[in-house]
Order: structure tokens, then sequence, then C-alpha cells
């Protein structure tokens, strides 16, 4: 809160009459209500603007000249745990892109640890640098279809409700449900009628969208196509254009983004690894690709801040003007988002500024409990009356996977990979010391020739997912994971290649993210050691166990029907 002494203070900067804290000089100030450019000084107390004209004196000054002036971008729907780093390292990493605040859903490490991994994430967001904004996992576990380690219900929940991070109830990704009126479900939903419900309906159209949105849901990332978008617009949902390191919609959904549309269109990443942000940026990335699909700079730049602050409720950013809140990025192009300097709640974000936050101890050390795996654990019978088996279809830039079907050839050690047919092994292995569960079916779309690339991050539940040509090499794989604590893993011909350790939960690594990112590196070279021809397989190794998502997914407990909502 404000005092009243810095209220004042604010007040007579504003008006000229003491210095401000810090002033951004001769900056071109674009606003994103009128699109007009002006050139200006920017002044700053604590962390709000308290003016914008050029009369200002300050303690402290940035030269903004031949600069662009715009408010800080917000990530409308996160992960930090898929950026496989803490949220201490996820801070360090993407603020410089100029993303000041995110909306996190820590379900993945809720999905482990439950409401200790929410308290976690917490203890995090109240240190930063970046404002951290939380969303209550509403689905821990996503379905009763896989294992999970922990369940939460509403009241594991409530005692989070109240704390100033939070905004309200994460992603509901089980609509169905919510469309069955389940009693757990509609218990949350009630509660949280008075805050922010944020949504997850993929494919979801017609009175079954209706139904959904009824119970209050407003937003939506799950859009893969123009017109499932168009739908929920004209039905009241916000969208997010989401561009993640599997979940690509951008270019599919980057014509709904107009002078219409723009109040009630944002921007999210989901999931996206600490590769793709030094390869490719951020929501700065984003940005400079709906510019160059010809969306209007000043929309796309009003979607990325202050739409996207509206829809979640956050009244005072996403606006460069006097009473706002002080995030704000300086830009050394409009069109290219290019990035040179970042103003965080009035700080300025300098390599000095991090040492200013006080550690969180890591959770979730101990969380990989599962038991070494023989490689007869992978062994698929076949059917006695016929060796068709159905398979998990998979596409570069989707988690939305397809049904195939393939006729499999067997001998005494069961259904046999068809490498021609680029179709392998894929198994779940329960890793919660619950049941010691392994699914087993078959994936095609990996381009595989050999080996196996093994996760422990495995959305939503986060059980050990494997994919792979030998049944040796996958138990390899998946027992240096268990070895490691967790994380991703490649073997091939009896031999780790690469791996990354995520000992945090089996989802994050302790180490900075440069350090994750090399590790990244080495992991991607090993793929393609092995003919993988996905440009980002560990997660898309990650999003096989998401049955959520249509059409077709594996867990623990099978080979799962999401269109049917059940096991094939």
């Amino acid at each position: 809160m404000t005092d009243a002494a810095t209220l004042a203070r604010m007040i007579r900067a504003g008006r000229g009459l003491e210095p401000a804290d810090l002033v951004i000089k001769n900056v071109r100030r674009l606003d994103v209500i009128t699109g007009e450019i002006t050139q200006t000084d920017i002044a700053i107390v604590a962390d709000r603007i308290v003016g914008i004209s050029g009369i200002y004196g300050s303690r402290s000054e940035i030269d903004g000249r031949n600069r662009f002036a715009v408010p800080g971008f917000i990530d409308t729907h996160v992960h930090i745990e898929s950026s496989l780093v803490t949220p201490f390292e996820f801070d360090r990493c993407v603020l410089p892109h100029g993303v000041t605040t995110v909306i996190c859903d820590p379900h993945e490490i809720a999905n482990v640890l439950g409401a200790a991994g929410i308290r976690y994430f917490l203890d995090c967001a109240e240190r930063t640098i970046m404002d951290v904004r939380i969303n209550l996992s509403s689905c821990v576990p996503a379905t009763p279809f896989e294992t999970a380690g922990a369940r939460l219900e509403i009241e594991d929940l409530l005692p989070f409700a109240d704390h100033p991070q939070v905004i309200g109830l994460a992603e509901m990704m089980n609509f169905p449900g919510v469309l069955a009126g389940d009693a757990g479900i509609l218990a949350k939903l009630e509660a949280f009628q008075h805050r922010h419900l944020d949504g997850h309906a993929p494919l979801l159209s017609g009175a079954d969208l209706n139904g959904y949105l009824a119970a209050g849901i407003r937003t939506d990332h799950e859009a893969t196509s123009a017109a499932e978008a168009r739908e929920k617009l004209a039905k009241g949902m916000a969208i997010l254009i989401r561009e993640g390191s599997v979940s690509k919609d951008l270019d599919a959904l980057a014509e709904i983004l107009d002078e219409n549309t723009s109040a009630f269109v944002a921007l999210c990443t989901d999931d996206r690894n600490p590769l793709d942000i030094a390869e490719e940026g951020h929501l700065d990335s984003s940005i400079r690709r709906l510019i160059a699909h010809g969306c209007p700079i000043h929309h796309v730049y009003r979607a990325a801040s202050l739409s996207a602050a509206r829809i979640f409720g956050l009244k005072d950013r996403g606006h460069v003007a006097p009473g706002w809140r002080a995030d704000i990025a300086l830009l050394d192009s409009l069109e290219e988002c290019r990035v040179s300097d970042v103003i965080a709640a009035g700080r300025h974000v300098t390599a000095d500024i991090w040492a200013a936050r006080k550690p969180v101890a890591p959770v979730g050390l101990d969380s990989m409990k599962a038991k070494p795996v023989e490689p007869e654990a992978f062994i698929t019978a076949p059917n006695p009356d016929h060796n068709e088996v159905p398979v998990i279809g998979v596409k570069p830039g989707l988690i939305l996977t397809f049904r195939e079907n393939a006729a499999l050839a067997s001998d005494e050690s069961g259904l046999e990979p068809d490498i021609d047919a680029d179709v392998i092994k894929v198994a779940v292995i329960e890793r919660h010391g619950i049941n010691g569960n392994i699914g087993r079916s078959f994936v095609k779309g990996f381009g595989l020739k050999r080996g196996a690339i093994a996760s422990s991050v495995g959305h939503d539940s986060h059980n050990i997912t494997v994919v792979g040509v030998t049944d040796e090499d996958m138990a390899l794989a998946v027992n240096r994971l268990i070895e490691i604590g967790g994380g991703f893993a490649v073997a091939c011909e009896g031999e780790i290649l690469a791996d990354l350790a995520l000992p945090i939960a089996g989802l994050m690594s302790p180490e900075p993210f440069e350090i994750v990112t090399e590790h990244l590196e080495h992991l991607r070279e090993a793929a393609k050691a092995l003919d993988c021809t996905l440009p980002e397989p560990f997660l898309q190794v990650a999003f096989l166990a998401l049955p959520v998502i249509p059409h077709l997914k594996m867990t623990d407990k099978g080979l799962f029907d999401v269109d049917k909502f059940d096991f094939v």
C-alpha cells in the first residue's frame, strides 16, 4: 500500500514542485489507447509514473533518446515450472525481455507436491522483481484417469485465496466436470464467482461452450483456429493468443487481433523453455511476429499490456501515463520490439538488482519415488485376434494429438515398433510412489530411428514419460531420471547421450538459466542424433500424457481417448 507521505510526494513531483526519483528523458512514448507517439520525459516516484512532460528534475535519469517507451508486457498464462528453472531464475531470464507481470498457474508443482508447491511459489512471488501473480490451481489432479502426487479440493485452496499475489482460480481444465455438474468442481467455481475464473476449453463450441461460460469463466488460451477464437470472442470470452515452446497458435490466431478486438485479446506463452527464450525471445517475440502479420502496432502493444491488465483485474498497470504503475519497456524499435531497458515498479532493471532478492529454499527434492525398471517393463502384448493398434499421432507445434492406426509385427517380446512408418513405443511410469503403474502404447511423429527420450515433466501429473525404439534404451533413460531426481534424458545403444537434472519436484533445476540452456542445447543435439524430427521433442514428450487435450493421450493407467473421456 502507498502511504500518505508517499502519495503527497507523488503529487508534488507530478506538479513539478520537487524532484522525481527517476526520469526517462527525451523518449518517444507510445499511447496504446490512441496510437499517438509523442516526445516527452516520464517522471517516476517510488513505483508510480507521476508525469509525462518536459518539466521534471530528478535524482536519477535514463537517456531515452531515439527509443520508445511502451507499457511493460503481461504474460497472461504461464507455468513457470515449464521454464525448467525456479521462479527467481525465471524472473532473471524473462524480465529483461520487457515482461514485467506474469500470471502463473503453479499446477505443475501442485500436482506433485500439493499445497506445499503453491506455498513455495507464493513465497517466491513475494520477492521477485517481476510481479508474479498467481491463479490457484483448479484441477489437481486434472482428471481421475492418471495418478498424480497430490489432490487439492476447495478446502486446500481457500487458505491462499486472500494472499495479495492471488488473482483467482486457474484454468478450469476439467470441462466435462463443469458440464456434468461435478460437486467438487462446482464448489471451486462457487467459491471464486467474484474473482477471475480462467478457462481451458480446447475445441469446445455450441451449447457445451455456452454451458461452460455460464459458470462465469472468462478467458481461454486453448483456441487453435481463428474460427474457434471468434466464436469464443462473440460469446464474451477473452482470447489469450498462445505461443509457447510446443503450443504455437500465433500464426493461426493473428488475424483475430484488430482494432475491434484488441481490448479482448491478450498474449501468453503457457510453456516456454530457456533455450527458446534465448533464441527467439518471450512476449517480445510474439509482439514482433504479430506486427509482421500486419496487426495494427498500437493494438498489439495494447493486447500485450493494457488489455491483459484489464482482463485480469489489474487496474493499476498497462499504460504509460500519470498515476499508473511504472512498468515500462524501452525499445530501440517498435516494429521489431527490441527491448533495451526495463523499469519494473519504478526500479531500473540492471545487473545488480537481482542480489536484493531474499532466497527461498527449494522444495520437493525427494519427489522421485519410482523404482528402477527393467526392459521387460515395456513389452506390449499383441491382441490375439489382430496386430492393428491405435497410435498417438504427433504434429509439430501442437499439443493436440491425433488418433491413427498401425498394423505392427510381433515376436516373443510382444508388438514391435515400425521404424519405417515412424511408429515407436511410448510408456508412462507412475513416479509418485503410489501404485507403480506403467501404461504402454505407440506414438508416431518423432522420427526416431534408434534410442529413447525420457522426461519427468509430464503434464499434468508429471509421471515419467518415455518414447523409444528399444526396450533397453527406454529402461536406461527412465532409470537415469530416477537416479538424478527427475529431468530429461536421451539414451542410445546402452549409453546416456545427454541429460538435465530437475530435482525440484522433478520439474525445475536450481541452476542458473544459462546453465539449463546449455544442457537443453546438448539434449536437442542428442535427440537429433536419434533422427528426431521435432524441433522441441522434450516438451512434446511431456504433453503426450495430458488427458485434457484432444484427442489421444497416454497416462500411467493406459491409452486415453479424450473425445470419449474414457480409456481406449
